[in-house]
């Protein structure tokens, strides 16, 4: 696939213990395009943030590998972002919304004018513009958040991968990120990997979803979002192919629940 962006190989992950041995990740594989957004959803206790963990480099795998863009991932990639469920401890207090946004700029050699320009569009692309002189512990929760997203965005990542994010927000609060998500990944082409255990959430926001088995975890299904790319809370959610796409991933977390789910041979 010529314009594979992220490639994930025959993972596989053991945790070592005093008690034995835990296989959390049996063997995944799955690819992603650049400019997709991929949601992944699963049974509790899958695996979903061990294998992000993977991805972001931030945890070795036992077997297998991960490529962005090509190259082999170690470490931490530098043109990688992630957004996380806590967004109260992934943001500095005593830093302001601006400051905030910064802090992952000054690692790149940019000139003031530049990073300046580029705090100013994340901040506009969130709706924050207003708050920059703001202290995070000023803001909601779904305004802490959208701060995370901003710093995230500013950073011009090649994928942008999100945890859970909007788990520990109202409804309300929840469906503007996730609007806010789709219209970052259309305006900009961003290329999102966002993992979730809301059903309803993974089929409006992605262009695939993939359904993880229960642990030791492997892909269960990889499932085109046949839904137009413009998408609203109201008309999306009401159609009848939006309940037919939530029902069979339901359905299909019901069955790796179960156990009853059938590896394809590979």
């Amino acid at each position: 696939m010529p314009d594979t962006l992220l490639q994930v190989e025959h993972l596989k992950k053991i945790y070592e213990s005093s008690t034995g041995s835990v296989e959390a990740i049996g063997d995944i594989s799955f690819s992603m395009r650049s400019g997709e957004l991929v949601c992944i959803v699963g049974p509790s206790g899958c695996g979903k943030t061990t294998l992000l963990k993977c991805i972001a480099g931030l945890l070795n795998p036992t077997a297998g590998s991960v490529e962005l863009d090509g190259r082999k991932v170690t470490a931490p990639p530098a043109s990688m972002a992630l957004v996380f469920q806590e967004y109260g401890r992934s943001l500095y207090p005593w830093l302001t919304v601006h400051g905030n946004v910064e802090l992952p700029l000054k690692h790149k050699r940019l000139a003031r004018a530049e990073r300046e320009r580029l705090i100013v569009d994340a901040l506009e692309a969130v709706g924050l513009d207003h708050a920059a002189k703001s202290y995070p512990w000023q803001l909601s929760g779904g305004m802490q958040q959208r701060v995370a997203i901003a710093r995230a965005v500013a950073y011009q990542p090649e994928v942008l991968i999100m945890d859970e994010p909007f788990a520990a927000v109202d409804a309300q609060t929840r469906a503007d990120l996730e609007d806010l998500v789709r219209g970052l990944h259309r305006d900009r082409g961003m290329s999102i990997l966002f993992v979730t255990h809301d059903i309803d959430e993974s089929v409006y926001l992605g262009e695939r979803v993939i359904v993880l088995s229960k642990s030791p975890t492997w892909v269960q299904e990889d499932l085109a979002i046949d839904l137009a790319p413009e998408r609203d809370q109201i008309t999306t959610r009401a159609l009848p192919r939006f309940t037919e796409l939530r029902t069979h991933v339901y359905e299909q977390i019901q069955r790796a629940k179960r156990g009853e789910a059938i590896r394809a041979a590979a």
